[in-house]
């Protein structure tokens, strides 16, 4: 009887596990090629990347730019990774630019086989699936950070806790010893939490960083895997011989975890009286340090795993996109049926960009600025992940600045204006250098007066246009046309209005803007007929004032 009730209650639990791993079977087979449904803590995603030494980078996506091209919700789109790490290693891939050939072919390779087996790519997601506890997010700092340096008098600790296991043993031979003991616990208990501080910077970290190396050794037996780090052996091995002291950490998280009360209070006497929490902490702490290389290769094996199948989730999801042709033998931009990828049912724009920049004109909402940042996303995208949402795309390696969206720095006590300038002056002096540069400009020196606009503005946009440089610039200042058609491409978008409404079309088209909407949209909304009336006078004076001369 007692054996019967053993099995049904072995059968439940097995039936339980076995339903809990077909849940998240399923789970994760369903949400494969969608964006993620799930809160996203971007200082913890962007810790890796900040603290990440970037020198052999091709360029590094500013912070202004990556607010100018709404990268944060570029990021949100993108990522459909399983693990915390996965996530830090692929917003820092998203934001470094650099070129490898071999590595690319070796991506594409890898991720053909998770297209074509799905069955090994879910077994994959569900061993990364390990490190998507929070507390994964922590593992970097094992590598990136100063690790914790025991104090001067930590010879003390070694010495109190012999002192309490001499006590304790000599205790049973005379109970004076008891007497001592109590003494010595009294001071090993003052150490033991002035040490929790330091404690708790490492409990959430060391324990992942042993599930890393379970799931790094997991995924290395795969021979394809093998191919992104052929060397990760050693460092698996390297971790694993201090796994069994790390050990003490993953017991530490657990009791803290799942509140186990009364093994936890037994747990800490024990510790307290021979001091394990502050000696074994710095013991661990002192083979760490000299760990870094080992753990980050495993940090960037893992994390670059997961980042292609995130890759690998987005393009099932795409029903249009296409690996750009990445070439130095022509300087030019060409975009086939490109789209803004964070647009839904955005309309598919084409064009080249050679020998002339380009120069946009159109209203308000009629599709620059998103066009604009829709070149600048494709090219990141394509340049760091090989995809571009379009038909087909063709650029050289590029360099990307943008001044669009621009404001007061108040805490620095810097106008709109200024800001402006420092951002533009930054621009001219990339201009000069020897690589390829884009630049993304939206309204530029919108903060002063017209006739300075017009004039600086077409000064700066000749200079930046020099050096093969290309420069997408979008304006109302239709004058610019006129000053800069030798050196930019006009091109325009237009709204048309009628039976009281607007319309766009988002259709980029070639030449500059002729018409002029802006008053008639005052007028279909119910502007009093004076104000309408004052407004169409007035333009009509100051198109005589500021036109400019014919040209030869």
């Amino acid at each position: 009887m007692i054996r019967d009730f053993f099995f049904q209650v072995r059968y439940f639990f097995s039936s339980f596990s076995f339903s809990n791993k077909k849940r998240i079977h399923e789970a994760i087979e369903n949400s494969f090629g969608k964006p993620k449904d799930e809160a996203f803590d971007f200082e913890s995603i962007e810790a890796y990347f900040r603290r990440k030494d970037h020198r052999k980078a091709y360029q590094i996506l500013s912070d202004k730019t990556c607010n100018d091209l709404d990268f944060d919700e570029l990021f949100l789109y993108i990522d459909r990774t399983n693990s915390k790490i996965g996530q830090q290693y692929l917003y820092n891939k998203l934001r470094t630019i650099q070129q490898d050939p071999e590595q690319t072919a070796l991506d594409e390779s890898i991720l053909k086989v998770l297209e074509d087996q799905p069955e090994f790519r879910i077994a994959v997601q569900k061993k990364l699936d390990n490190l998507n506890h929070k507390d994964a997010f922590h593992i970097a700092t094992l590598f990136q950070e100063k690790q914790l340096k025991p104090p001067k008098w930590h010879f003390l600790i070694k010495i109190l806790s012999f002192a309490s296991l001499s006590s304790l043993v000599l205790g049973f031979f005379d109970p004076i010893f008891f007497i001592a003991l109590v003494a010595v616990f009294c001071s090993n208990f003052v150490i033991h939490y002035w040490n929790k501080n330091n404690l708790m910077r490492y409990v959430s970290s060391i324990p992942q960083l042993l599930i890393l190396n379970g799931v790094a050794a997991q995924l290395f037996v795969n021979p394809i895997f093998k191919k992104i780090d052929p060397g990760l052996a050693k460092p698996i091995k390297g971790i694993n011989e201090v796994k069994n002291r790390m050990t003490f950490f993953k017991l530490e998280a657990k009791l803290q975890g799942e509140f186990e009360i009364i093994a936890w209070f037994v747990f800490e006497i024990f510790k307290t009286l021979f001091l394990l929490e502050p000696l074994l902490l710095f013991g661990v702490l002192k083979r760490l340090d000299t760990k870094r290389t080992e753990i980050e290769s495993l940090f960037k094996f893992v994390g670059h795993i997961d980042a292609l199948i995130s890759i690998s989730s987005l393009r099932k999801g795409e029903v249009n996109y296409c690996f750009p042709n990445i070439t130095e033998e022509q300087n030019a931009i060409i975009a086939q049926e490109m789209r803004h990828p964070l647009i839904l049912n955005c309309q598919a724009n084409s064009i080249e960009i050679s020998d002339k920049s380009i120069l946009l004109t159109g209203s308000n909402m009629s599709g620059k600025t998103s066009f604009i940042r829709a070149i600048g996303l494709n090219i990141i995208t394509g340049l760091t992940i090989n995809t571009c949402f379009a038909k087909s795309m063709s650029f050289p390696l590029l360099k990307i600045y943008s001044a669009i969206r621009i404001s007061d720095d108040l805490m620095n006590n810097k106008s709109y204006y200024f800001e402006e300038v420092l951002r533009i002056k930054a621009m001219l002096e990339a201009s000069k250098s020897e690589q390829k540069n884009l630049f993304l400009l939206d309204e530029l020196f919108k903060g002063t007066n017209t006739v300075e606009r017009i004039a600086a503005g077409k000064a700066v946009l000749s200079m930046l246009a020099k050096n093969e440089n290309k420069v997408l610039v979008a304006t109302h200042d239709v004058e610019l046309s006129d000053l800069l058609d030798k050196e930019y491409a006009l091109y325009h978008f237009s709204e048309t209005v009628q039976n009281q409404n607007v319309g766009f079309d988002y259709q980029l088209k070639k030449g500059t803007l002729k018409n002029r909407n802006a008053i008639q949209i005052l007028e279909i909304n119910s502007y009093p007929k004076e104000i309408i009336e004052e407004a169409l006078e007035l333009s009509k004076e100051l198109d005589k004032f500021y036109k400019l001369p014919k040209k030869n």
